[in-house]
């Protein structure tokens, strides 16, 4: 009997000997896969924060072309309110000094319908920029949609190949864990030992 417990006691220790070997093998395999993965996650991460500063560049953009916007609006403002304001301080002239003025009546009138199209003409020149402003700013609003839209699938990408590659990792241990089992449930039948029983 004490023979047997003695081989009993070395057929366990070689057992531990040679699963401490693999398993050490296999954590080290398994810490260098997830070293790389992170390694990969923290390049994503990169990708994702320049698309995010890319995405804030185009959104300044946008507020300095609002910007430039009001600007050309207040300037419209400014000229159709001064050239209202000659036009009001004409008439009243023209009204208090009527009887000094009556030989320029003429001459005025041309200078007001050469204002007014001059106005006109702003207007449709303010219209034209504004239209071509707003183009512009929808272009822009597209181009940033767009790019949010492929960051984010790159993202989803990303992330699936990552589960992906942890789902395989994770076979590959099974497959290894049951294929050791195997192996080791072999070599105590050979020994004359029963798995269950131990």
């Amino acid at each position: 009997m004490p023979p047997k417990n003695k081989g009993k006691g070395k057929a366990k220790k070689a057992k531990k000997g040679v699963e401490g070997d693999n398993i050490e093998e296999k954590y080290k395999r398994t810490v260098h896969q997830v070293e790389s993965l992170k390694d990969q996650l923290v390049l994503r991460r990169d990708i994702a924060r320049q698309a995010l500063l890319v995405k804030e560049e185009w959104k300044a953009k946008l507020q300095d072309l609002k910007h430039d916007l009001n600007e050309e609006q207040d300037v419209k403002k400014a000229i159709h309110s001064d050239l209202t304001r000659q036009y009001k301080t004409m008439r009243s002239d023209t009204d208090l000094q009527v009887h000094q003025l009556e030989i320029e009546v003429s001459h005025l009138q041309q200078q007001l319908t050469s204002c007014q199209q001059q106005l006109a003409r702003t207007q449709e020149e303010k219209l034209q920029i504004i239209k071509e402003k707003d183009s512009t700013i929808k272009e822009l609003q597209s181009k940033i949609d767009n790019m949010e839209t492929e960051y984010e699938a790159i993202v989803h990408d990303s992330l699936d190949m990552l589960l992906n590659k942890l789902e395989t990792s994770r076979l590959q241990w099974e497959k290894a864990a049951t294929s050791f089992h195997l192996e080791q449930k072999q070599k105590l039948l050979e020994f004359g030992l029963n798995p269950l029983e131990i």
